[in-house]
C-alpha cells in the first residue's frame, strides 16, 4: 500500500499513478458488474416460456463498443504508465550524487563515487544481519547514507546471484542482475531512516538481507563521508570482489 507522500521526487508520482489506476479499474468493474446483473434480471426465463429464446448471429455496434472501448482503456493506462516511467528513469541529466550499490549474499556493499558533492571515491561494506526471534539491533545493519534535496543515482550490481533493491518507503523496486547494471535515480526529499531488504529469493539467508538508508542534511553526510575515511575506506570495492557461480572457470 502506498506510504506517506514527498518521501522522494518519484513517491507522489508513483502513488497517483498506482492509486488512479486503481480508480479506473472499479469504476470498470462497477459498470461491468452492473451491465451483468442487469442482463440477468432483464433477460431471464420468464414463466412458462418454452423452447430456445430468439438466436441473434451477431451485433455489429454492440462488437465495434466491445472492441474499441478495451482498446481506448489500454492504450490510456500505456500513456500515463509509460509517461510517468520516461519522468522516473530520467538520467539525461548527471546526479549529484553516485552510489554503487553491490548485493551480495546475504549483505550490501555502498561504494560512494567522487563527484560534485562527494571528495573522493569512498566504500562501506556491510555483514549480514542474523535473525535469532530476538529484537534486531537496526544500528549493526548496512546502512546507505544520503543527502537530502540532492539528485541521487544508485548503480545496481550483484555480485553472485540475482537480488532486488528495495526500499518500500520510497516505492521502488528494481533487480541486480550479475553482469547488468540497473539504476534508480530520484531525489530523497524527507530526512529520515528507512527500512530496506532484498526482494528477490537469493538463498538460504535472503530474508537476513536487511539494511538501511539515512537521508540526512548535506552536513551530516560529510561528516559521514569524513568517518569513512578516517576509518580508512578510500577506493571502491569493485567487480574484483563479484563471485559468479556461472563464470567461474572450471580446472
Amino acid at each position: 500500500m502506498p506510504t506517506e507522500r514527498g518521501t522522494t521526487s518519484n513517491t507522489d508520482r508513483i502513488m497517483d499513478l498506482w492509486v488512479n489506476s486503481w480508480i479506473a479499474a472499479l469504476v470498470v468493474g462497477a459498470i461491468t458488474w452492473g451491465l451483468i446483473i442487469w442482463c440477468v434480471v432483464a433477460y431471464r426465463r420468464r414463466k412458462g416460456t418454452v423452447g430456445f429464446p430468439r438466436q441473434t448471429s451477431f451485433n455489429l455496434p454492440l462488437e465495434v463498443f466491445y472492441l474499441t472501448i478495451p482498446i481506448f482503456m489500454v492504450l490510456v493506462f500505456f500513456y500515463f504508465t509509460d509517461r510517468d516511467q520516461q519522468a522516473i528513469d530520467d538520467r539525461s541529466q548527471p546526479a549529484d550524487v553516485v552510489v554503487d550499490v553491490r548485493g551480495k549474499q546475504w549483505a550490501w556493499d555502498f561504494n560512494y563515487k567522487s563527484g560534485d558533492v562527494i571528495q573522493e571515491d569512498l566504500h562501506e561494506a556491510g555483514v549480514q544481519a542474523h535473525l535469532t526471534g530476538n529484537t534486531i539491533d537496526k544500528e549493526q545493519l548496512p546502512t546507505l547514507y544520503l543527502p537530502v534535496n540532492k539528485s541521487v543515482d544508485l548503480e545496481l550490481n550483484a555480485r553472485d546471484v540475482i537480488h532486488s533493491f528495495w526500499v518500500p518507503a520510497f516505492l521502488q523496486k528494481r533487480d541486480m542482475i550479475p553482469g547488468k547494471t540497473n539504476y534508480i535515480r530520484f531525489t530523497p526529499t524527507k530526512e529520515g531512516t528507512y527500512d530496506g531488504k532484498c526482494a528477490e529469493l537469493c538463498g538460504e539467508y535472503h530474508s537476513e538481507m536487511l539494511f538501511r538508508v539515512k537521508v540526512v542534511s548535506e552536513s551530516e553526510f560529510q561528516a559521514h563521508m569524513d568517518q569513512l575515511k578516517a576509518e580508512g575506506n578510500t577506493g571502491l570495492l569493485g567487480v574484483e570482489y563479484d563471485r559468479n557461480p556461472n563464470l567461474n572457470e572450471t580446472k
